[in-house]
């Protein structure tokens, strides 16, 4: 699994740059400021609730059930560990690295829950609801893509996360994603 391996190295340098305060952190708070409040207000806060826990979760909850009802329960399974690992990795991380936020001295920002939750709940669901070999199947990991990309843009121009702070979930939890993708957690499928 050389992609995932590849995703956490990429989150250890950029968590490393952030506790450190390294060059890069530097950069990263400098864009932030740049960008923070632009964009229509309404529809950036609509995008950064786009990972809330009451929007995400229940599109995965839905693909959980379809995956099961159409025989693939270790995927399903899978995915519901994915969304339990959002927690168990991020708070413990948002601790340790106690990095504040963009518009307030409060810390625990990095890496950013709600763009981890995004990412995992409509990622997970694309997978599972993606039938290879089907015309339309490759539309389902585009629209999780958009959604969570969507999410980062939205809780970074809104000033609830730093842009690096969104990164390091993506690279993390895309990382616990990739063996969501079809092969190895295969289940029996319906017929056609």
């Amino acid at each position: 699994m050389p992609g995932a391996l590849v995703a956490l190295v990429l989150f250890a340098l950029v968590t490393w740059q952030v506790a450190a305060d390294g060059p890069l952190r530097r950069l990263d708070e400098r864009t932030g400021r740049a960008v923070v409040g632009h964009g229509p207000a309404g529809l950036t806060e609509f995008l950064a609730d786009l990972g809330n826990t009451q929007v995400a979760l229940p599109v995965l909850g839905c693909a959980i059930v379809l995956a099961v009802l159409r025989g693939a329960r270790r995927r399903a399974l899978y995915a519901g560990l994915a969304m339990g690992a959002v927690p168990l990795l991020a708070v413990p991380l948002k601790a340790w690295i106690a990095r504040p936020g963009p518009l307030t001295e409060a810390t625990g920002y990095y890496p950013s829950g709600h763009a981890a939750t995004a990412l995992v709940a409509y990622g997970a669901a694309a997978l599972l609801l993606a039938r290879p070999g089907r015309r339309w199947s490759w539309m389902m990991p585009v629209a999780a893509a958009l959604l969570a990309t969507a999410t980062g843009i939205g809780l970074v121009l809104r000033g609830y996360h730093w842009p690096l702070d969104v990164l390091g979930s993506w690279l993390l939890f895309g990382a616990v994603l990739l063996p969501l993708r079809p092969g190895p957690l295969r289940g029996r499928q319906l017929p056609k």
